[in-house]
């Protein structure tokens, strides 16, 4: 209830004093109603099936007073206006509520299908969340360089301020500036700042900033779940041998990673090596939309760079990277500290476009040429049988000694990012239009939301994301088949919309698209670990709004908003309905025991 006593006290406030308005609401001084003649009706909020929520039920119309005061003849008292907007106050509220009631899964035998110890959580990243792109002696990343590129970012900004939080990370899980509690939360960071490879020292400032955000973390009660590396890697190391193409960068980040597990392991006990390497291989070597850049013509805009050949070649050095890092904390680290290491990949869920053998085989192209490229050699030790047969010498070998390394080393659980799935169409044996998969490297198999008039889902304003919950059940009992139920943490899910020029406060504040979304995704989660999926826990993307790589600030997916002018914050109703579904689905024997 507490929104209820933050948001009326912004709305009496706005009105008794003009000038005095809370940073942390921002209500707009203006009326919100006219003087006058004033609707009667509350405002609605719409419904999990498209319709809307009454705030009062049909039968108490006749003796509760209205929402709005009707009156055509004389101007509202002070008294009256003031009550006016606490009513207005109160029905938004309550339409809100009540929404955040209808989107909770309901427990059967007064038990949640979430697990004792299930982790609940948001994520957040280094580049697109801390800013202070020079302080305290940090080195350039390849996206500090990469976004100061005329051209590169659709908005022209980039990541140098991002939302402050390397001078504001005190006020996570404070009431004032977010107006939530986040006890219990997990957030996934990534510790950018001490990253300068073997060729300067380690940035000392940058090791106390993490060890200060991580104390932080842990006094609240939040469990760090730390990204190693997030996209990013020290320019230096792209201009000294062309960072992922080369094998020296083996030896790098393995000294990288040392650091951290030596500076921060004795408190953090989840580590990720990489966040979504086939997302930033593919976009970095294939496409060139991302930092280095490198792409051959037929596939994009690139100056430098081999579609063909590049991307299997950062891959390999990518992998026996995570290899050696595994293993360095199962010899020096792990008995002592007594963590885990794992690796997350961005996972899309590939459905056949037809019932056809062939779509369906092409659907399994489809992920072998995008997951499972990543994870078959680190789980299994080699490529996808389907990558050997279409590709043959054109993909890397690993020696005897590298088969050996992947074979001990291995991970702890995988983190699965998943927002969306796609139709999978063979080009094999069929006709296929050029397209995002579809060349003989990606497999021959075109993939995207809507093929041939079909779309997978309902469209959001991301052009690669469709809503389609039954995708999260699907990809995630397809990974507990593949890897044998390998633990998995669902590291990121959320929704991204775009924000209305000039919002009102309802406009920030009523985010249920993303409620819905949420609860969908959720509830198929929920079934797949019903059914035996061994999924630890569950974060949402994101806490805040943030600089969403190359879209810029045009797209929000924060519980969070962010006025990038003022960098302040403004509680979402989706960060209200996170909060009580967490509470509503916490093991009841777990808080008995702890």
């Amino acid at each position: 209830m507490e929104v209820l006593d933050v948001r009326v006290a912004a709305v009496l406030r706005s009105r008794l004093t003009q000038y005095a308005r809370p940073p942390y609401v921002r209500w707009p001084v203006r009326m919100t109603a006219p003087v006058g003649r004033v609707s009667p009706r509350c405002p609605t909020a719409t419904g999990n099936r498209g319709g809307t929520v009454p705030v009062f039920a049909s039968k108490r119309e006749e003796t509760e007073p209205p929402c709005h005061t009707e009156n055509n003849n004389m101007e509202f008292p002070l008294l009256l206006l003031l009550l006016h907007h606490l009513h207005f106050a109160l029905c938004l509220f309550f339409s809100l509520f009540f929404n955040a009631t209808s989107h909770m899964l309901l427990l059967k035998n007064n038990t949640s299908p979430f697990p004792c110890n299930f982790l609940f959580g948001t994520s957040s990243s280094s580049y697109q969340f801390e800013g202070a792109f020079l302080s305290d002696g940090k080195g350039l990343s390849n996206w500090d360089v990469f976004t100061h590129k005329p051209g590169t970012i659709m908005d022209g900004s980039n990541g140098d301020i991002a939302v402050d939080h390397y001078h504001r990370y005190q006020s996570l899980n404070f009431r004032g500036e977010h107006g939530s509690v986040w006890f219990g939360f997990k957030v996934k960071l990534e510790p950018n700042r001490s990253k300068k490879g073997k060729f300067g020292k380690v940035n000392k400032a940058g090791i106390d900033y993490y060890n200060r955000l991580i104390d932080a973390l842990l006094q609240r009660g939040i469990e760090p779940f730390v990204t190693i590396t997030h996209y990013d890697i020290p320019q230096e190391l792209e201009d000294r041998y062309k960072g992922w193409l080369s094998p020296k960068i083996q030896e790098d980040f393995k000294y990288y990673a040392d650091i951290c597990f030596k500076n921060f392991g004795d408190r953090v006990k989840y580590w990720v090596t990489f966040n979504e390497p086939n997302v930033a291989i593919v976009r970095g070597y294939r496409s060139g939309l991302w930092p280095p850049a490198r792409c051959s013509a037929s596939f994009g805009n690139c100056s430098h760079g081999d579609s063909e050949t590049e991307p299997f070649i950062a891959a390999s050095n990518l992998i026996l990277s995570h290899a050696s890092v595994v293993t360095l904390y199962r010899t020096k680290y792990q008995k002592k500290q007594r963590g885990r290491i794992g690796i997350v990949m961005n996972a899309i869920w590939f459905e056949p476009l037809s019932n056809s053998r062939e779509d369906k085989l092409a659907a399994e192209r489809a992920q072998s040429f995008f997951m499972n490229w990543f994870l078959d050699p680190i789980i299994l030790g080699n490529y996808p049988e389907e990558m050997h047969e279409i590709l043959g010498p054109d993909l890397p070998s690993f020696s005897r000694n590298d088969k050996q390394k992947l074979k001990t080393s291995g991970l702890d659980f995988i983190g699965v990012n998943h927002y969306t799935s796609y139709y999978a169409k063979d080009c094999i044996f069929s006709a296929c239009e050029p397209g995002k998969g579809s060349s003989r490297t990606e497999g021959f198999a075109l993939n995207s939301p809507q093929i041939n008039g079909f779309s997978i889902g309902q469209p959001t304003e991301l052009d690669w994301l469709y809503v389609h919950p039954e995708g999260m059940e699907k990809i995630v009992t397809y990974i507990k088949n593949r890897y044998n139920n390998t633990p998995m943490f669902i590291t990121e899910n959320g929704l991204g919309t775009l924000e209305k020029p000039n919002p009102t406060i309802e406009d920030i504040i009523n985010d249920v698209k993303r409620v819905e979304y949420l609860s969908s995704y959720l509830d198929s989660l929920a079934t797949a670990i019903r059914k035996g999926a061994n999924v630890r826990g569950y974060f949402v993307w994101s806490l805040l709004d943030n600089f969403e790589w190359t879209y810029g600030y045009t797209i929000r997916f924060g519980l969070h908003r962010v006025d990038y002018a003022t960098l302040n914050r403004t509680r979402r109703f989706s960060a209200l309905w996170y909060k009580q579904f967490i509470a509503q689905h916490t093991n009841k024997a777990c808080l008995s025991s702890s």
